[in-house]
């Protein structure tokens, strides 16, 4: 059975990496990954909270660096440890055959860092800016945006598919969870229980 599945997962990592590759997408998906070319769209993010919650800013950015701060310790620290799969770029057995965009870096694969800390970040987002009227665009923004990320850890060659699935679970899990925490907070500091 994890033979199978690793060999769907090596033979969707092909797909992506070879037979999607093309000049425009091997100039944009490292552009991407890069963590810095989201700064602005992080900053608005902030300023939105700023708007929004006006005193109870602080508790809704602590939060989401919480997100953060959870899905990055939980996969690198506890999760990547303890498989101990290698990045594709590093597998010996793939040696050449990886067309590899960035730096491929000496930490471990399963699960993808990037896809957990953006989908946490986007789900957190999502409970913090839909409301009845927009859901399904802030919805839609927040989910192709972490999406595109993790579309483009495995185009640039350093995660399996599984890897940003996986990780994209674990992010949902923790986003959803420290959502309804700040829900809770803001309630409780306004008076407003739920």
């Amino acid at each position: 059975m994890i033979d199978w599945l690793t060999d769907i997962d090596t033979n969707l990592f092909f797909h992506i990496n070879h037979c999607a590759r093309n000049g425009f997408f091997d100039w944009l998906m490292p552009i991407l990954r890069n963590k810095y070319t989201w700064i602005p769209l992080y900053l608005v993010v902030v300023a939105l909270f700023i708007r929004k919650h006006k005193t109870h800013a602080v508790y809704v950015i602590g939060y989401a660096l919480l997100c953060v701060l959870l899905a990055d310790q939980i996969s690198a620290h506890v999760i990547k440890p303890l498989v101990g799969r290698l990045r594709p770029c590093n597998d010996p057995a793939l040696q050449g055959l990886v067309h590899t965009l960035v730096d491929c870096g000496s930490g471990k694969s399963f699960v993808s860092s990037h896809a957990a800390n953006h989908f946490a970040l986007g789900i957190y987002f999502i409970m913090n800016f839909a409301k009845p009227s927009n859901r399904f665009f802030v919805t839609l923004g927040f989910v192709f945006w972490a999406g595109l990320i993790c579309f483009a850890s495995v185009y640039v060659g350093v995660h399996y598919p599984f890897d940003v699935l996986f990780g994209a679970f674990l992010g949902i899990g923790i986003g959803y969870g420290l959502g309804w925490a700040n829900r809770y907070t803001l309630c409780y500091r306004s008076g407003n229980f739920l």
